[in-house]
């Protein structure tokens, strides 16, 4: 009975999903900045300023009506190589100005650098009080999956972590790499961690057996975790992300290898092992993943909306309450950007970035009620 049920949920809701499935169809979008570098993360300070990382290890302010441009001081020496660099930006929603920052800290030697979470507070352009809360054991010296995308729920901060190019790691449960961790906000570690009494974890583990997730968001209405990773050739997965489960890498995987038309691992699912509530392939190349929470766009309220880098275009997934992806959609694939960041201001604007360095936004057309 019960499965019926769920059946019958998921059925309405694919039906309900359909009657609002063109969400852009009342949008206009501009390009408000053109910016040198790959601008990885991009966050709302207030109603017409946005923060910016760029990869290159620089904190841009960008005032949203004038599209001008300011340097932040304050900030660590970053190492800046492939795929790593200062990465992502959220803010702390219980303390006015303070920022959680994700970035490759750089080893002794300079070849590589440790995904790390760091916080401090901005005043005008100037970060006060950086400090690292969290350096993790991993040392990434071939360019590759560093991660590193944060999302806040409630008391704890997320951040995603990749396997740093090295597949193994993905079930060595030891090394940092290929989790996702949970902290609390002060950077200590929860005593409701799964792993925290396993000598064989790390206790900041909270899922491990991910490739390089490079996008994590909690729904605040259905109290999900989600996250997005890169497959290797094909098979990126959106996983329903759940405390203490085995997400499979590199044992279990839809992806093929970069030789040749051979399947990764050991097969696509396995009992004991997550499976991706969606797979895309061909790989999209996700960078980010974006909840909407705003009621300026209503038909978006509540769905994912995904960075494509591969397949340039914004992804959007409808899900519902029981982890079912009910219904995909592309928009802006005519730019023929490589989508970095997605967020929002504070009068529910839509804004991304590109890793050409473009800033754009989305907005109501004036004409559409």
């Amino acid at each position: 009975m019960k499965t019926n049920i769920l059946i019958i949920i998921g059925l309405f809701a694919m039906a309900v999903s359909s009657v609002y499935s063109k969400e852009f169809e009342s949008s206009q979008y501009k390009k408000v900045a053109q910016l040198s570098g790959v601008p990885w993360g991009i966050e709302s300070i207030s109603a017409d300023q946005l923060l910016i990382t760029l990869r290159d290890g620089r904190i841009v302010t960008l005032t949203a009506n004038t599209g001008k441009v300011k340097p932040v001081s304050g900030l660590p020496t970053v190492y800046s190589g492939g795929q790593g660099g200062l990465m992502d930006v959220v803010k702390n929603p219980q303390k006015n100005n303070e920022y959680f920052f994700t970035y490759a800290k750089p080893n002794a030697q300079g070849d590589g650098g440790s995904p790390t979470l760091a916080k401090a507070t901005l005043v005008q352009n100037s970060l006060n009080d950086w400090q690292d809360i969290f350096t993790s054991n991993v040392v990434v010296t071939t360019g590759r999956h560093f991660g590193s995308r944060l999302a806040i729920q409630d008391d704890f901060v997320f951040m995603t972590i990749g396997d740093a190019g090295v597949r193994k790691n993905g079930q060595d449960t030891t090394t940092h790499a290929g989790t996702i961790i949970r902290l609390n906000l002060d950077g200590s570690i929860p005593k409701s961690n799964p792993f925290i009494a396993n000598d064989n974890f790390q206790p900041e583990i909270y899922s491990y057996g991910h490739r390089n997730p490079q996008g994590i968001a909690y729904h605040p209405r259905t109290q999900q975790l989600w996250a997005i990773e890169h497959g290797p050739r094909g098979g990126d997965e959106l996983n329903l992300i759940e405390k203490g489960q085995n997400y499979g890498w590199p044992i279990t995987s839809h992806g093929k290898e970069y030789w040749g038309p051979v399947s990764v691992g050991e097969a696509t699912e396995k009992e004991g092992i997550s499976a991706p509530k969606k797979v895309y392939i061909p790989s999209i190349a996700p960078s980010s993943l974006y909840i909407y929470p705003s009621q300026t766009f209503p038909r978006l309220e509540g769905k994912l909306l995904i960075g494509a880098l591969k397949l340039t275009h914004i992804n959007l997934l409808d899900v519902n309450q029981i982890g079912q992806v009910l219904e995909e959609r592309r928009y802006y694939e005519t730019l023929n950007e490589r989508i970095r960041d997605i967020t929002s201001d504070t009068q529910g604007a839509l804004w991304f970035t590109t890793d050409s360095g473009g800033i754009y936004t989305i907005t109501r057309s004036n004409n559409v009620k």
